[in-house]
């Protein structure tokens, strides 16, 4: 483990292998709920791994019995939330957070075990797709407690799953396993167990490591784009006009073919 990805905060353990960067949340007893320091250390450890030479693709998962349980209420015992927003305690690091997993030139992958509850389901869904076991629990609980999302709910999991079942999901609050998370759209597969997921997580992240990380990136940008909502045909015209001097190992890859 280089310096650069040693965890600044004992709520979370990195391991880097083969080119695959993990970045675990690690407060098992309290189901890995995030407090304030822990999405500054995931926002740190992402914006690292953007530029660093050894990382082709990040997973970010849980330690113990759950992805996360959301947002440790215990940090709000003091704060008053305002019109349904949590509060800048919590939400100037999700921003810096989710905008670092959004914008990290290296595909993160979220992979779900156990709970995952409203701002962890807002982290998850901001990594580029999720990879969960069937007996996973999602869901979305902000109007349970009279909160309003901040982190990205409304715009993410509508992109996912579309508007009317977003909706239906977040008016709810209700919870969905694994297998629902694949139908709906919010996650890519569903195994059976834990052993399955790390394996299948495993498998997914080594194969996008041995391509070709320039190209990886690229197609990232490009999917990027296709989210933003520009009209087809521009989205056309800018696929065809971007440039990417960085691929430069096109060559030797097909004379390898």
């Amino acid at each position: 483990m280089t310096n650069a990805f040693i965890s600044p905060t004992d709520f979370l353990a990195t391991e880097l292998a083969d080119g695959i960067l993990t970045i675990r949340l690690n407060r098992p007893d309290a189901l890995n709920a995030f407090r304030p320091e822990m999405l500054i250390g995931i926002a740190k450890l992402v914006e690292r791994a953007n530029t660093a030479p050894d990382v082709s693709v990040l997973v970010l998962e849980g330690e113990g019995r759950a992805f996360s349980a959301g947002v440790d209420l215990k940090v709000l015992q003091n704060e008053t939330p305002q019109a349904g927003k949590i509060g800048n305690v919590f939400d100037e690091a999700a921003r810096r957070a989710y905008l670092a997993l959004r914008r990290c030139s290296r595909p993160v992958i979220a992979k779900v075990h156990g709970a995952c509850f409203t701002g962890a389901l807002e982290m998850a869904l901001h990594c580029d797709f999720i990879l969960t076991t069937s007996s996973a629990k999602f869901g979305d609980t902000h109007v349970k407690f009279g909160l309003r999302p901040t982190w990205g709910m409304s715009q993410t999991l509508a992109q996912a799953v579309g508007i009317r079942r977003a909706k239906e999901l977040s008016f709810t609050a209700r919870t969905f396993l694994g297998e629902e998370a694949v139908t709906l759209g919010v996650a890519n597969a569903a195994v059976a167990d834990k052993e399955a997921l790390d394996a299948l997580v495993l498998e997914r992240a080594t194969a996008i490591a041995r391509n070709s990380r320039a190209a990886v990136a690229a197609m990232k940008d490009l999917y990027t784009l296709a989210q933003s909502g520009c009209d087809i045909e521009d989205g056309l015209v800018e696929e065809s006009s971007r440039s990417y001097p960085e691929i430069e190992d096109t060559a030797s890859r097909l004379a390898g073919f």
